[in-house]
């Protein structure tokens, strides 16, 4: 298992910039965005595409770092009503999945997208509640409709190009629990599975060792995110796990994200990276920073420190106790 980065904290570094900083901190993998939420700081993708020359550079650079990529990362809403927004978001999965074939990438992380509640919708629509009875239709059509029918085909085209699709588990997307990702893999396939991110298991109620649990019996995971959360009791007492309160203001909300260590102790992350051995996982965790209370740098270094000594590096081939 190797650590890892999203290099998104460092679209302000150019990309060689932002591989000497990374591999000084001894990490070892990195994730980095084509567009989407993310941003295309240190990947171009038309050009990386349409240039051998552009992706050959690309390849050296990580090389001579020793740095693999984890995954291309082009999370958008495929599925958003209003039809430019979701082409813009599928033409570049497609072309995401492409140029992780050509530099031999076996992930590509997205979010599943979540769509309106008719077809002449022009925002989307995420239901969260079974009643009234208007939330279970909007839910069956957004899934026989929509959802289905899009990662389908979207699976199928990863599969011809050997790519495993990481769908993040996260509020506001029809993906968001175990239960609806598994619903979607059995209806679509193996390749579709979860890019995991414990900090969205926490705030909405899940505990992440469990969630581990149950997508790695199904071997559902493709890719591993840190990130952690920390829940403000009284404030979720009064806004609920749901709270549209801004993320910018923290003092009120019920729940804000924290770096690693800052929500959960060393012991829980611990458990978390030998739930994810017991199960077979043996790629990438990736950090991800959106902390509130401290600088990218100050968390990324944090992070770093609290998951080194709680990495699984070797295999323990056979148990020759027994």
């Amino acid at each position: 298992m190797k650590l890892g980065v999203f290099t998104v904290l460092f679209s302000d570094k150019s990309f060689e910039a932002m591989l000497d900083y990374v591999a000084e901190k001894g990490i070892e993998a990195v994730e980095i965005g084509t567009g989407g939420y993310p941003g295309d700081a240190h990947c171009k993708i038309d050009e990386l595409l349409n240039d051998s020359k552009k992706l050959q550079d690309f390849q050296d650079s990580l090389s001579k770092q020793g740095l693999i990529v984890s995954a291309l990362s082009c999370h958008s809403n495929p599925l958003h009503p209003q039809k430019h927004i979701a082409t813009e978001g599928d033409r570049l999965f497609d072309k995401t999945v492409m140029l992780a074939n050509q530099l031999g990438i076996p992930v590509v992380n997205t979010f599943s997208g979540c769509p309106g509640d008719h077809e002449d919708a022009k925002y989307p629509n995420w239901p969260v509640s079974p009643w009234p009875n208007d939330y279970q239709e909007i839910l069956k059509w957004q899934w026989e409709e929509k959802i289905i029918p899009y990662w389908r085909e979207k699976a199928a085209f990863a599969e011809q190009y050997n790519v495993k699709i990481g769908l993040e588990l996260h509020g506001g997307f029809s993906v968001h629990t175990p239960a609806t990702l598994l619903r979607l893999r059995e209806a679509c396939g193996p390749a579709i599975g979860a890019n995991l991110d414990p900090s969205h298991m926490w705030w909405q109620g899940i505990e992440p060792v469990e969630s581990i649990k149950i997508l790695g019996r199904e071997n559902a995971i493709h890719h591993f995110h840190a990130k952690d959360t920390i829940i403000d009791q009284p404030n979720m007492n009064r806004n609920g796990l749901t709270d549209m309160t801004p993320y910018s203001d923290m003092k009120e909300r019920a729940w804000y994200f924290r770096t690693v260590g800052f929500g959960h102790d060393s012991k829980e992350w611990a458990d978390m990276i030998s739930a994810l051995r017991l199960y077979g996982y043996d790629h990438v965790v990736s950090i991800e920073h959106e902390d509130g209370l401290m600088s990218v740098e100050e968390g990324f270094t944090k992070a770093v420190e609290t998951l080194k000594p709680v990495m699984v590096k070797e295999s323990v081939g056979e148990m020759w106790w027994v």
